[in-house]
C-alpha cells in the first residue's frame, strides 16, 4: 500500500491525511463544462438503470452531490419529486427542493453519483432513510501499488475513498443495505482507457 493510504476492514482504500478541497461554483463549472452534453446522456442512462432495477420510476429521489443538476432536472421532467444536496452552492433546478439535512426525511431513492468518494467520512450512510441507495464510483481494481499510484482516478485530497465491487458491497452491507445490482453500465459513455471496468455502479436495497 502506498504511503498515506490504508485499507479498512471492508477493503475500502482510504487516504489518511489530506488537505480539504473547496467544492465551489468554479469546481462545478470546470468539471461539468468539460463533460458538456455527456452529462445529459448520463442522466438518462442513470435513471433508466435505476428504473430497470426497481421496476418503476422512483416516487422521490434525493441526489447527494447533484453537481450541475442535470440528473435532477431530467427526473423532475418525468414527474419524480426531486430533492438535492450539494456543498457547491450551484443552483438547484426548478421544481426541485434543496435539502440541508439529508437524514430527516425518508426518500424512495438516494443517489451518490461521483460523490461518495469525496466524503471525509462515509459512515453516515448507515443513517440514511430510504428504500434504495444508488452509487457510482471509480472502479479501483488495485492490481498493484504501481497501478494504484498511476491510476487516473487516484486524485489526492479529492477522492478520499476508493472501492472495488467487493469492498463496496461489504461496506453497504455494514450500513444496512443489500446489493441488488452491480454494473459498469456507465462505461458506455465514460469509456475506459484500458480493458478494465472504469466506473462501478450499484443499487442497494435497505434491509428491513
Amino acid at each position: 500500500m502506498l504511503k498515506n493510504y490504508k485499507m479498512n476492514e471492508f477493503g475500502v482504500i482510504q487516504q489518511i491525511k489530506y488537505n480539504k478541497i473547496e467544492y465551489n461554483l468554479n469546481y462545478v463549472y470546470n468539471r461539468y463544462d468539460a463533460y458538456g452534453e455527456l452529462t445529459k446522456r448520463m442522466s438518462y442512462l442513470r435513471l433508466g438503470y435505476i428504473t430497470g432495477v426497481i421496476n418503476k420510476y422512483p416516487k422521490t429521489i434525493l441526489d447527494v452531490g447533484y453537481g450541475n443538476g442535470d440528473f435532477l432536472k431530467m427526473c423532475s421532467e418525468v414527474n419524480i419529486k426531486c430533492f438535492g444536496n450539494d456543498i457547491s452552492n450551484y443552483p438547484i433546478p426548478n421544481n426541485c427542493e434543496f435539502i440541508d439535512n439529508i437524514y430527516l426525511r425518508k426518500f424512495d431513492v438516494i443517489t451518490f453519483f461521483d460523490s461518495l468518494e469525496h466524503f471525509e467520512n462515509i459512515d453516515f450512510v448507515s443513517k440514511l432513510k430510504c428504500n434504495y441507495v444508488v452509487i457510482s464510483v471509480p472502479w479501483c481494481h488495485y492490481f498493484s501499488a504501481e497501478w494504484f499510484y498511476n491510476w487516473k482516478h487516484r486524485r489526492e485530497n479529492e477522492h478520499l475513498h476508493h472501492f472495488n465491487d467487493e469492498s463496496l458491497v461489504r461496506f453497504m452491507n455494514s450500513c444496512g443495505f443489500k446489493c441488488v445490482s452491480l454494473t459498469n453500465v456507465e462505461d458506455i459513455i465514460r469509456k475506459p482507457i484500458d480493458k478494465n471496468q472504469n466506473i462501478l455502479t450499484g443499487v442497494f436495497k435497505k434491509i428491513l
